[in-house]
């Protein structure tokens, strides 16, 4: 598979380290300490880039010039051999800087996993060399929702057509990992095709209000072709089922979780740095600075301790599932599900506390902070643009159905 660079612009806000010339990270904190790198550069100008919505060829450059994009892959390929809750906790620090980019970083890490998700040894093996040999920046059109995707097949290769109304990270995207259904069945089929290609078509219609820059508009697939040996999972045209196929759910609505915590992370951070820099005591107050106002200390207090929690959990379960991630040939469907349970509550706090420390940190910064050159609105903006993926009530519920009858989550696109 061959893939064409992406045009570059003239942009030199974005000057990082000469990390070509520094030792690669080697360890956990280490890749977590190269995304606060990262984020300092994105924190630079993420107002302005939000409003202006450019497509951000520059922060993707960034994220592969620091070696970010491979942090996954293995270190025999080049990659950064790195688990996944190392993954969490670099898209939640790039996510404080930028939610866009984030969320893109996010969703790049579950789709350059998908090989290992759905596919053969041999397929395995294949994709993770060439992306990390390639520094492969992933897209997906993989919206569960849009059955508009056929598959025909065609001898030794199968053919795509069709549309998809959300495909986030689409023309930054190296490679797409597409998905559709096979003609005169309801087998779904994933591939791994070039993004620069005729048959795809990107529509640049993402103009929502929050996580502007993720490029998550629609795409039309036409005649889209793939030998049989790339379609992932199958072997002589039949697919090879495990329970490790079904952990594309809980693993991505953990990146979720941490592009909201990083989110929110920024926000309460950006906050801060204002209140104390800037906002001014109420005159009926009795204090000569904003910081020293009790009712300052009680919102930032509160905000900071539910944000705190939730980040520990989130921790936590993201080492849970290691022990799912590092033996995935056999994995029980209790293993996976009581799993999901756990990520489902983290994603349920996660939501609710983004969402309100997102909103209230106006209220320490009092009404000079709300001119539209700052933009502190676009942090609950975003939370609020991608928490609507799937409703937070359908986490509790399987919670609650977990702890009270035992049931485990029945695998679906969004459980």
């Amino acid at each position: 598979m061959t893939t064409t660079d992406h045009p570059r612009t003239t942009d030199t806000r974005h000057t990082p380290p000469n990390w070509a010339a520094a030792p690669s990270p080697a360890t956990p904190a280490d890749w977590v300490a190269r995304a606060g790198e990262v984020a300092e550069l994105l924190a630079v100008d993420a107002a302005a880039r939000d409003r202006a919505g450019d497509t951000p060829y520059d922060e993707i450059a960034l994220l592969k010039q620091s070696g970010l994009v491979t942090l996954l892959g293995p270190s025999a390929h080049g990659g950064g051999g790195q688990e996944w809750p190392t993954a969490y906790q670099v898209v939640r620090e790039i996510a404080a800087a930028d939610g866009s980019i984030g969320q893109l970083l996010g969703y790049h890490y579950l789709w350059n996993w998908a090989a290992r998700l759905v596919g053969t040894p041999e397929q395995i093996e294949a994709v993770e060399a060439d992306a990390a040999r390639n520094q492969w920046f992933f897209g997906g059109a993989v919206n569960p929702r849009d059955a508009d995707v056929t598959i025909r097949d065609d001898g030794d290769r199968l053919v795509f057509n069709g549309r998809k109304s959300f495909s986030t990270g689409s023309k930054v995207s190296d490679v797409t990992v597409l998905e559709g259904v096979l003609d005169g069945t309801d087998t779904h089929v994933f591939a791994i095709v070039p993004s620069d290609q005729p048959g795809i078509t990107f529509h640049d219609d993402w103009d929502n209000f929050g996580q502007r820059l993720t490029e998550s508009g629609s795409v039309t697939i036409a005649e889209v072709g793939v030998p049989w040996s790339d379609a992932a999972g199958f072997a002589d045209k039949v697919f090879q089922p495990r329970v490790y196929n079904t952990l594309n759910v809980p693993t991505i609505q953990l990146v979720f979780v941490n592009f909201y915590l990083g989110i929110a992370r920024g926000a309460l951070r950006t906050a801060a740095a204002y209140t104390r820099e800037h906002t001014r005591p109420w005159l009926h107050g009795g204090q000569q600075r904003a910081v020293d106002e009790p009712y300052q200390l009680d919102l930032y207090g509160d905000l900071a301790s539910k944000l705190w929690a939730v980040e520990a959990l989130a921790d936590q379960v993201a080492e849970e599932g290691l022990a799912i991630h590092r033996d995935l040939w056999n994995v029980t469907e209790r293993q996976r599900g009581a799993h999901e349970v756990r990520v489902a509550a983290v994603k349920a706090r996660a939501t609710d506390v983004a969402l309100e420390v997102t909103s209230r940190i106006l209220e320490g910064t009092g009404a000079r902070s709300t001119t539209s050159e700052l933009a502190f609105d676009r942090f609950w903006r975003n939370v609020r643009t991608h928490s609507l993926h799937d409703p937070v009530a359908y986490k509790r519920r399987e919670v609650g159905a977990y702890l009270l009858r035992d049931e485990l989550p029945e695998p679906t696109w969004y459980s």
